[in-house]
Formats: structure tokens, C-alpha cells, sequence
């Protein structure tokens, strides 16, 4: 009797967490929402969370089979998560009702990392009064006072290149523009140099690659914080902090110290912070910590190299494979350099029309964010629709999908820059191009961001050629453990001078 009794309390257990798992299971078919069978424990998800694909390819791949649906019902694991397609709904989601849907809704712990206190994550109460602070170091004029910092570190580029063109050697871009934005971060944004570009054992770009690294210790990271938030806490409590955390909450809080003690004033975004440290009411109740502080100094850092390093090397990637293309843009580059006689200005760089459009089709072809997330504040309804969604419920918006579909994007695959000349660009539904997101909480950095990768494309298009070699990797791969859109190989190319 006694192992019948154990028995039929196991099995009662079993079928109780069974329950537990995928008893909401039915909430999207109960509504006529359609969208893939969930498996327990994984939900929708499956492949994106054992490392076999990107929630970027996973993401399209689901637009691309439930494209005519406004929307979609997913489970991440268990939880509820809604796909947008319709780009109006999408429009409704970012700009019109976006009081409600103002929460990226990803997880954060301020004891366990601290760092995750940035802008980019920040929950509503704390994002606005820092936005807002903030925002102003990213104006076109701040770029204009910027200018020549940038500048500066595009020639220490320019002036590696002759060496690498003549050693012959496959280089790899991807690489190459990562130091070059990480010194351009630092240089004008946190006044100091970062040594990137001549210095192989950068800390900064050390500390940089590491953080975008995917590893096993970041996969737990995020289980824990998903779904056992209480025991990441505590385990935040005993362990030590990471050296990410250690180095550059160390490096910034020194920064400040440093200028305080001297009274150095630089009108950058170190300096910003300063001021917020020193009249925290200007950002109401809400209580400025140290590590909040130095979380919106390592956002823009970790994000401000990334995304535009990324961007410059599949733009190289794509030109390498587009010679015609990349010929017409050098060209104009030549054209402008002329017409500034050799010293580029801000203007100068915003005005080139060829080079613009090849950086949107670039950004098209790859978007950096290609997945915007948001999380119900409170229970919606849809209008013009009997669709409610409780609160709490996550949305994903597909960019990559977006940017890849041929009904709006014909023959997607095929790096085609007439596609963003005005007349054409027009005839599009400006929801299908979102390279920024859009809305209140878009990139707050894409302005800094357009303007290095255009200074970094102009540097080597103006005097080098790319190729493609043996070790370029064809067809280019997504990384299916990273979040942000990057490949899972380098960007490796050929170099050589081209005479003036």
C-alpha cells in the first residue's frame, strides 16, 4: 500500500506541473488568434532557447508563415507574448497608444547587475526624467561641437589602412570598425582615449567583445533572472560582481571624481551626468543611484560601438559583393571631398545623397535592433477589433521580417538602393522601415550612430576597395544566440589602394 501511496503522489505531482505548464496554453485559441502549437517548457520558443536559431530568424520566419495575420499568439515558455504585423497596429503601439506600451518589458535586477539600470531597459518611471536629461547630448548641434573629435579617430583609421591594404592579408571588418567606434565612444563622448585602434589589448574593447559574447554563464543569467527572479537576487547579494560590472562602474565613478577634483568641464555626456549627480531632483522621486548613474554611461558605450561597428561592416560586406555600387559611392566620396577641399564638415557628410541611400538598404538588409519589444502597462483592447490583451502581455514586433518581405521589399535578398530614393520610399507604409524603432522610446543614439557609420564608410571607400576573398563567409549566418542582428563568423575582406 505504502508504494501505491508514493506512487499516486508522484504521479499527482507530474500531472499538477504538467497543468502548471501549459494551462494558458489555450488563451490565444480561445480568442481566434492563430499562431504555432507551444511545447511545454519552451512555449513558441524552443529553438531560439536551446541556441539553435535567433529570435531575429525565428521572428521572420513566423511573419513570413502568418504574414497576412494582424497579429499572432506566442508563449514565451509561459508567458503571454503577441506578434504585430499590421503596421498600422504597429503605428498604434509606438506612437499612439504608446502611454500604454511604454515598458520594454525585459526583466531587471539592480542588485545582481546593477548595470542593467539603463535607458535602454529602464522601466517607464525611470525612463522619461532620464530620457529627457539626456537627450540633449545627441542633438545635430552637440554632433556639430563633436565633429572633429570623430574626425580625428577616422583618420587614426585612415592611416591604419595603408598598412593593412599592403600587407596583403584578408582583414577582418568587423573587427577593424568595432575599434575604431569604441575610440570614437570614448573620445567624444567620455572625453578620453580609448586606445582601441593601435592598441591590441584595448581594456575597453576587452570589456566590450566580452559583454557581447554569448556564453554559457549569460544563458543561466537570463533563465535565472526570467524565471526565478527571487534567487537571482539572492545570489546577487553573495557573489561577487562581475569584472564588467567592477571595471567600468570603477572607470566612470573615477572619471567624475577626477574632473571634480581638477574642475575639468567638457560639454559631453560625462559632464551630463555630473550635473544630474550633483541636482538629482531634476529627475523628480526618482532616486539616482551610483549604478544607475554609470548604467547610462555603459549603455551608450556597449551600444554605441556595436550597432554602428556592425553597421559599417555589413555595409563593406554588402559593397564587397556590389562593386558597381560600391564604385558609384566612391565616386560621390571623391566628388565631396573635392568640393570641401580635403576637410569634411558636418554638413558635408549629411548632404551626400548616394551614400545615404546605401546606408538605409544597408540598414534594411539588417536592422541592428531586429526585434522590438513591448509589455502591456495595463489590460488593451484593440480597436476596431474584440482583441484584449491582459497586462503584462508582451509584444514583439518583427523588423527583420519586415525589412525581408517581398511584398513590401521586392526581391529582398538583393542589395538594391533604389529603393529608398524619395519617389519609392513614399509609396511605403513608414511602419516598414525601423532600422531605429520609432515613437517616444526609439534609439535615442541613432542620429551619433548614422553619422560615425558614414564617417567610417567614407575614410576606406574614398582611397581602399573591398573584396571578397576565400574567407569571406558566403551566405552570410546569423548568430543564433545573440539578440542583436550579428553574424556568427567575421566580416573578412580584401583591402587594397585604389589610385586617386
Amino acid at each position: 500500500m505504502a508504494i501505491i501511496e508514493i506512487f499516486c503522489g508522484i504521479l499527482v505531482a507530474c500531472l499538477a506541473f504538467y497543468y502548471y505548464l501549459v494551462n494558458k496554453y489555450d488563451f490565444w485559441t480561445k480568442r481566434g488568434i492563430r499562431g504555432p502549437k507551444p511545447i511545454p517548457l519552451f512555449g513558441t520558443f524552443k529553438d531560439v532557447l536551446l541556441s539553435k536559431i535567433s529570435i531575429s530568424d525565428h521572428m521572420a520566419d513566423l511573419y513570413k508563415k502568418y504574414k497576412h495575420e494582424p497579429m499572432i499568439g506566442l508563449f514565451m515558455r509561459r508567458q503571454l507574448v503577441m506578434g504585430i504585423h499590421d503596421p498600422d497596429l504597429i503605428k498604434t503601439i509606438l506612437i499612439k497608444d504608446f502611454a500604454t506600451f511604454s515598458n520594454r518589458g525585459i526583466a531587471l535586477n539592480n542588485v545582481t547587475e546593477p548595470l542593467s539600470q539603463n535607458m535602454f531597459f529602464l522601466e517607464p518611471k525611470r525612463w522619461r526624467p532620464i530620457r529627457s536629461r539626456l537627450s540633449p547630448v545627441f542633438t545635430s548641434g552637440k554632433l556639430k561641437e563633436m565633429f572633429s573629435l570623430i574626425i580625428e579617430c577616422a583618420d587614426v583609421l585612415e592611416n591604419n589602412l595603408d598598412t593593412l591594404a599592403a600587407s596583403g592579408e584578408p582583414i577582418d571588418f568587423r573587427e577593424l570598425a568595432a575599434r575604431f567606434t569604441t575610440d570614437v565612444i570614448g573620445s567624444s563622448v567620455f572625453g578620453i582615449n580609448m586606445h582601441a585602434m593601435s592598441d591590441k589589448e584595448s581594456k575597453f574593447r576587452e570589456v566590450g567583445k566580452e559583454f557581447f559574447e554569448v556564453q554559457l554563464k549569460s544563458k543561466l543569467r537570463i533563465i535565472l533572472r526570467e524565471s526565478w527572479p527571487r534567487l537571482y537576487t539572492f545570489l546577487g547579494y553573495i557573489l561577487p560582481r562581475d569584472k564588467i560590472t567592477k571595471f567600468f562602474m570603477s572607470v566612470v565613478l573615477d572619471m567624475i571624481d577626477y574632473r571634480k577634483k581638477n574642475d575639468v568641464t567638457r560639454h559631453d555626456f560625462i559632464n551630463v551626468l555630473m550635473d544630474l549627480q550633483k541636482h538629482p531632483e531634476k529627475l523628480g522621486d526618482v532616486k539616482l543611484t551610483e549604478s544607475l548613474l554609470v548604467s547610462q554611461a555603459f549603455v551608450f558605450f556597449v551600444a554605441g560601438f556595436e550597432t554602428s561597428s556592425t553597421a559599417i561592416s555589413n555595409t563593406l560586406y554588402e559593397l564587397a559583393r556590389n562593386q558597381d555600387i560600391q564604385d558609384k559611392l566612391r565616386e560621390e566620396i571623391r566628388e565631396y571631398y573635392e568640393k570641401c577641399n580635403g576637410e569634411w564638415q558636418y554638413e558635408n557628410v549629411n548632404s551626400m545623397p548616394f551614400l545615404n541611400l546605401v546606408f538605409k538598404e544597408s540598414l534594411r538588409l539588417h536592422p541592428p535592433v531586429p526585434l522590438i519589444l513591448r509589455k502591456a502597462m495595463e489590460s488593451y483592447t484593440f480597436k476596431g477589433t474584440k482583441v484584449t490583451i491582459p497586462k503584462d502581455t508582451r509584444i514583439f514586433i518583427s523588423v527583420y521580417g519586415i525589412h525581408r518581405d517581398p511584398e513590401i521589399y521586392p526581391n529582398p535578398e538583393v542589395f538594391d538602393t533604389d529603393r529608398f530614393k524619395e519617389d519609392v520610399a513614399a509609396t511605403r507604409h513608414p511602419m516598414h522601415y525601423l532600422p531605429f524603432g520609432d515613437g517616444p522610446r526609439n534609439c535615442i543614439g541613432a542620429r551619433f550612430a548614422t553619422f560615425q557609420t558614414k564617417i567610417g564608410l567614407i575614410k576606406i571607400l574614398r582611397n581602399y576597395k573591398v573584396d571578397v576573398c576565400e574567407q569571406t563567409q558566403i551566405p552570410y549566418i546569423n548568430d543564433p544566440a545573440a539578440f542583436l542582428l550579428a553574424p556568427n563568423h567575421g566580416i573578412v575582406l580584401k583591402l587594397s589602394k585604389v589610385e586617386t
